[in-house]
């Protein structure tokens, strides 16, 4: 054998390797040094950063839970609209049925009510989230122990008065006029 032909087929496939790394991989064999610039340094978050992430964060918190703490105000002026709304159909089914109807609203759980219901109510209503008064046509103001009857007319008068819901600090009253049976709701803080 020819020393010179093995080598210079040996140097031949040693470039043809070098060529093809070349054009894979042209990054690895450049000569070119990447260095790392120490200004964009992934070690870690600025302040800047972390007080916006909180900043967004707290106004997110502002949004998604606001009067949190209301619950309890908000169930009670749901409380409140749901016994004028149910005041307010028992007037138009005494003036559409053509007979008295009337509303029974009761200060403790209507399970544990004695007595019985009356024949002209159609609806009842539970208030158990605090004191109820109730004061009539004629200013007598008493507490209700456990329930009281407003009753409409078919003329569109009615029994009338003024009930006081109170809760907490709270206090809500319902007037009902007795001549024309309007129901109105007022709100005090």
């Amino acid at each position: 054998m020819n020393p010179a032909v093995g080598v210079s087929h040996y140097s031949l496939m040693v470039l043809t390797e070098r060529s093809v790394v070349r054009v894979m991989t042209p990054i690895s064999v450049s000569s070119r040094n990447i260095t790392k610039c120490s200004h964009f340094s992934n070690a870690g978050f600025t302040l800047l950063e972390i007080i916006l992430v909180l900043a967004i964060i707290g106004l997110a918190s502002v949004l998604i839970f606001p009067n949190v703490g209301n619950f309890e105000s908000r169930t009670f002026d749901s409380q409140i609209r749901q016994a004028a709304s149910l005041l307010n159909f028992a007037k138009r089914a005494a003036v559409v049925q053509g007979r008295s109807a009337s509303i029974e609203i009761y200060a403790v759980p209507i399970l544990q009510a004695s007595g019985p219901k009356s024949p002209n109510a159609v609806g009842y209503w539970e208030f158990s989230y605090g004191t109820l008064r109730y004061r009539d046509n004629t200013d007598v103001e008493t507490e209700v122990d456990e329930k009281i009857e407003i009753s409409f007319y078919p003329e569109g008068g009615s029994s009338g008065g003024t009930i006081f819901f109170t809760f907490e600090d709270r206090e809500a009253r319902i007037q009902i006029n007795p001549f024309t049976g309007q129901v109105e709701v007022e709100h005090e803080y």
